[in-house]
């Protein structure tokens, strides 16, 4: 059974985990002040920083560097891959580096795998990060030959749950048709035919629901009207698509839990506000159904906010129709990069070549 280190470096957080085979043996988030962070120019000038952190926080809990057989990053914005498992490589790390298709903390995990999978000669992993893209070619289609729709979305998670279900089930996910729906930050919702995602909103740039920071589609005509209005930079526009959109717009506040609770203590602004988010969300499970010609195993519901009964409940009033809802609330994403390094190292399945 293989003891594993897994590493899941966020905006303003590092979360790691030490795994035995697929149980956690213990996991700790880090957590890094604003006034720390904003001493690094880029996100990859915090390597060191972070890693001496992780190297720490082991330290003090006893745990060798050198036990582990594996390190495991939590995937980067990468360029469009297949899903699964993949060894850290040399094309990798040169395009993470690169921040060839942005700039954000998850760019660290790999880096940081392979620092440590180098320093005590062990090998490194990523999995199913966002750029996963399974995506048929009528979904690319946006309605202008300028547009394309690309595929950004929670993979790691929806994947896993996807694959836990199947396993529950006792059914293989490969022939199942599953909408998946990761209710967070950001939401995504995705349409998994028979093992692919094949339809899926683009979770992080402007589409599908709003979120509790993010706008979801706008109408594309004033949104143009507001670029040219003279009033706004586009980092300012881009802010209001991705941070400042969805409850922080409207509540000025990210944190689903708070709209909830002003909602049930009778704000009537945050229980219309709460309550368009889970409307505009069954309306996305609807409008990907014909995806997979109404023909729905199940609807999954998963991340952080499908722990509020409330609006799972708001949803599958509206969905149940479709198919079964089936709720694994939270993301596991520290178990979701345990269970497929583990399906690589029990030889299950073959690690990917990232090129």
């Amino acid at each position: 059974m293989s003891k594993l280190l897994i590493i899941n470096p966020g905006s303003t957080s590092t979360k790691i985990g030490v795994f035995q085979g697929n149980e956690e043996v213990s996991s700790t988030t880090l957590r890094h002040e604003a006034s720390v962070i904003g001493q690094f120019h880029s996100v990859m000038d915090q390597y060191e920083w972070r890693i001496e952190e992780i190297k720490k926080v082991l330290l003090e809990a006893g745990e060798s560097l050198a036990s582990f057989d594996a390190f495991v990053g939590r995937g980067g914005l990468l360029k469009h891959i297949p899903s699964g498992t993949y060894k850290v490589n040399e094309a990798m790390l040169n395009d993470l580096r690169q921040s060839i298709k942005g700039e954000h903390a998850s760019n660290l995990g790999a880096i940081i795998a392979h620092g440590l999978a180098t320093e005590f000669h062990k090998e490194a992993f990523i999995a199913d990060p966002v750029v996963v893209d399974e995506m048929e070619e009528l979904a690319r289609i946006s309605g202008h030959k300028s547009f394309e729709k690309v595929s950004i979305f929670h993979a790691l998670n929806q994947k896993a749950v996807a694959k836990r279900y199947a396993k529950e089930a006792g059914l293989h996910y490969s022939d199942l048709n599953l909408i998946v729906v990761h209710l967070g930050g950001g939401i995504s919702v995705g349409a998994h035919k028979k093992g692919k995602v094949v339809d899926v909103n683009n979770a992080l740039n402007g589409e599908g629901p709003f979120s509790p920071e993010r706008s979801g589609t706008l109408p594309a005509g004033a949104l143009v009207e507001m670029s040219f209005s003279g009033k706004y930079t586009k980092q300012e526009l881009l802010k209001m698509i991705t941070g400042k959109g969805g409850f922080v717009s409207y509540l000025d506040t990210n944190d689903a839990r708070e709209v909830e609770d002003r909602a049930m203590a009778g704000d009537e602004e945050a229980l219309k506000i709460y309550k368009a988010m889970g409307y505009q969300v069954a309306k996305e499970i609807g409008s990907v159904a014909p995806v997979l010609h109404g023909q729905v195993d199940a609807i999954i519901l998963t991340g952080g906010i499908a722990y509020s009964k409330h609006m799972v409940n708001f949803i599958k009033e509206r969905v149940a129709f479709i198919a079964p809802v089936k709720v694994y609330p939270g993301e596991d994403e520290l178990l979701a990069l345990a269970e497929a390094a583990n399906r690589v190292l029990s030889g299950e399945e073959e690690a990917n070549l990232y090129l």
